[in-house]
């Protein structure tokens, strides 16, 4: 009998542990439900289908349901929802609506995904008001800019995260006038200060109105949303989008008796799996191991769910595979600036994981300086005080900046210390960076930091 392998949730994880374990493995009999009508999409696609820079929403689709099934030999199922796991039995139960039935397994994934966090704030299902995080969400909020009826000429957004800068960026592109909420005193919190400052300057410079440290208490209008209201007063808007973040959907791993970790998403080892016999997570439900402090964290991003599902699949194949250590890199377009983030920066965070943390900011020029086209680059470093081991960095700045963060999350992946970053062999060509690129002078910056403490 061919073992069986399931997979709940069809996106990153889901599908990148279904298309490995069947290629490492033709003779195991994939199964994947999907609750949903979509599968392998490209959620971090989404503002840029809202913008118009993407034209076809199906665009942001990889694989479609039909190409699984018949070009790799993946039972892919949508619109079936899992609603049971039996670990007792290796069955889940899985529901159409309609009618229920039970599927066997030999292993199960769960690649359950995340669900958008809705604050508790009045008004949140009026019309006008959409909280985005899916396809159906960013093709209702397109549909609402292109409708036929008066379309919307201002807009607010709730939160200042990646989701709401992006959003900013791609409601400002159809011509709404933008009014971004944000409750903390920062954009992009956990890309720290200096890189949050640049950013800030940058969204006023492009008409963007900010409302920093302003708690929102509710969506005010009869049936429709027609203002903001913050204590500072109401702000009027026709159409206000919702992205304060996300959390992990455990309650399936919750009610089969699957242990979750600190962070509350489900707990797992180095190699996926969970607390049950022959039952994986990966994915936004899933923790992984932070690759500064050893610990378990939770980072819902694109990469971290591509590789743990791939390792999996590797693992239900025949092949032991780790799904790694993550840094939490993220890299954000805000207009015309990139801006990136890795590692451990908020000095509390590295106090509780045992860090004395030591941080610089510089602000250099990303080529020569004789060579046209440059501009600045602000890079801020952390790293601790007594091992001088690199912690964690940020960059903001235009012309190739954000990519710059992956030489540091190169060296966060080796341990490096700070002496160890600045002596990296980097390329150097006019064109493309100064003799010492802006990521080799904030370490050598940093090092005479630590060596005068």
């Amino acid at each position: 009998m061919e073992r069986q392998f399931v997979v709940v949730g069809g996106d990153a994880a889901g599908m990148s542990a279904a298309s490995k374990a069947k290629r490492d493995d033709p003779e195991t009999d994939v199964v994947v439900f999907e609750r949903g009508e979509w599968v392998s999409y490209a959620a971090c696609g989404m503002p840029y289908y809202v913008a118009g820079v993407v034209d076809d929403l199906d665009d942001l689709v990889t694989i479609t349901p039909e190409e699984f099934r018949s070009e790799r030999g993946i039972d892919v199922r949508t619109g079936r929802e899992v609603t049971e796991i039996d670990p007792e039995r290796n069955r889940v139960t899985v529901s159409d609506g309609d009618e229920t039935d039970e599927q066997s397994y030999d292993d199960l994934l769960l690649a359950t995904g995340a669900h958008a966090v809705r604050p508790p704030i009045d008004g949140l299902d009026r019309d006008g008001v959409y909280v985005i995080h899916d396809m159906a969400d960013a093709r209702a909020i397109r549909e609402a800019i292109d409708g036929d009826g008066e379309p919307p000429r201002s807009a607010g957004i709730l939160g200042g995260g990646y989701v709401g800068v992006e959003m900013a960026e791609a409601l400002a592109a159809r011509g709404l006038d933008v009014h971004l909420f944000e409750m903390l005193p920062h954009v992009l919190e956990p890309f720290g200060e200096a890189a949050a400052a640049v950013v800030e300057d940058h969204l006023r410079e492009r008409d963007v109105d900010l409302h920093l440290d302003t708690p929102v208490s509710g969506f005010v209008g009869d049936d429709r949303v027609t203002a903001v209201e913050t204590d500072a007063g109401r702000v009027p808007v026709d159409v206000v989008v919702v992205g304060v973040g996300v959390a992990p959907t455990v309650d399936l791993a919750a009610d089969a008796g699957i242990d979750r970790g600190p962070t509350g998403a489900v707990a797992t080892d180095e190699y996926g799996r969970t607390s049950r016999d022959h039952v994986y997570a990966a994915g936004d439900c899933a923790e992984a191991r932070h690759v500064v402090t050893g610990e378990p964290t939770y980072v819902p991003l694109a990469l971290t769910a591509n590789r743990a599902g791939r390792a999996i699949g590797a693992t239900v194949a025949g092949t032991s595979t780790r799904v790694g250590d993550v840094a939490g890199t993220a890299i954000v377009k805000a207009f015309d600036l990139e801006v990136a983030r890795t590692g451990l920066l908020d000095d509390e965070a590295a106090r509780e994981a045992g860090f004395d943390p030591v941080s610089t900011t510089i602000t250099d020029e990303s080529r020569a300086h004789y060579y046209p086209g440059g501009a600045d680059i602000t890079v801020t470093l952390a790293a601790d005080r007594e091992s001088e081991r690199l912690l964690g960095g940020a960059v903001v700045g235009r012309d190739r900046a954000g990519k710059r963060i992956d030489t540091v999350a190169s060296a966060l992946a080796a341990r490096a210390s700070v002496t160890d970053l600045q002596n990296l062999d980097l390329a150097y060509a006019p064109p493309f960076s100064p003799v010492w690129d802006p990521v080799l002078t904030a370490a050598r910056v940093l090092q005479g930091d630590l060596d005068a403490a």
